[in-house]
């Protein structure tokens, strides 16, 4: 049987196309004197006739990639695709903002620079989104004297 025949057949038993069908230099004869699928499933199971490995696609270029990520790299202005609400939602940076100002309230009654009274309507003005953030809230607490600004300037150089 012809070589292309027994490499057509070869890569038919083999799931894989014919460009991917080696022969074994030294049994080549034998390749040649083949004629039936019986002989070439023969030919196979004694190695004179090989599929070449799949290749796939490498991952070092994205193992690479995944290391610099971890370390804090790629994440520039230049990488980022999408808004910073779609990067992190709304809510969950609205989450982190009023726990931060619900923390600050609850130090600040532990503590007793702030009575009771007033702290109940600052923590509804917190939940109302009257503050941008823990430091807006500490400049209106200080100018409206609900707490005194000596004892916030102790605790920072500590």
């Amino acid at each position: 049987m012809a070589m292309n025949t027994v490499r057509r057949i070869a890569s038919d038993i083999l799931k894989t196309g014919e460009s991917n069908i080696k022969f074994k230099p030294d049994s080549i004869s034998k390749v040649g004197e083949a004629l039936t699928r019986e002989d070439v499933r023969s030919l196979i199971a004694e190695g004179a006739i090989i599929a070449k490995p799949k290749r796939g696609v490498s991952r070092v270029r994205g193992r690479a990639k995944q290391k610099q990520k971890a370390k804090g790299r790629r994440f520039g202005k230049g990488s980022r695709r999408g808004t910073s609400s779609a990067r992190k939602g709304d809510k969950e940076t609205w989450m982190q903002k009023i726990r931060a100002q619900r923390k600050f309230l609850r130090q600040l009654l532990e503590e007793k620079r702030l009575e009771d009274k007033s702290a109940r309507k600052i923590y509804m003005m917190v939940k109302g989104n009257a503050f941008k953030g823990v430091k807006m809230l500490e400049v209106y607490l200080r100018d409206n004297k609900y707490i005194t600004g000596e004892k916030l300037e102790a605790k920072k150089s500590k």
